[in-house]
Parts: structure tokens; sequence; C-alpha cells
């Protein structure tokens, strides 16, 4: 069976302090730096989604703008 092209999935295991270890080939792949910071969303449903700061930022400011075009406030 081939893998759907640009789709992964990796495990990890959590730690006794609830820390989680993002594997290398993953941290590559998304270009993940220590220091980064990274947004977790949950969804009772569907589980847990990890977003890069910034991508999230941007399409929020997308949407913000989109929805009240009269204000530059960005977002973060």
């Amino acid at each position: 069976m081939d893998k759907p092209q640009g789709k992964y999935a990796w495990t990890a295991k959590v730690g006794e302090k609830g820390q989680i270890v993002i594997p290398k080939e993953a941290r590559d792949i998304f270009n993940i730096q220590p220091g980064d910071t990274l947004l977790l969303l949950g969804d009772e449903e569907q589980g847990i989604a990890i977003v890069p700061k910034e991508k999230f930022t941007s399409l929020m400011n997308a949407i913000m703008k989109e929805q009240n075009p009269d204000t530059d406030h960005p977002i973060g």
C-alpha cells in the first residue's frame, strides 16, 4: 500500500512530566528548531494537532482581516 503524498505518521512516548519528543524526521520536514513555539489544538473527537505558532498567527490574521477589512491590527 502506497502512502499518500505529503502525509506522515510518527509515534512518540509521553514522559513522566507529560513531555513528548518530536521525531527528528518530523522536525526536519517541518523545520522545527529548538526554542520554537508550537500551538496544540485539541478536539475531544478528533484528537490533538500541533501547529507552529507563526502558521496559526498568519491564518488568524488573514481571517480577522477578511472579517473586518477596516482593521489592520495583527494578532500575536
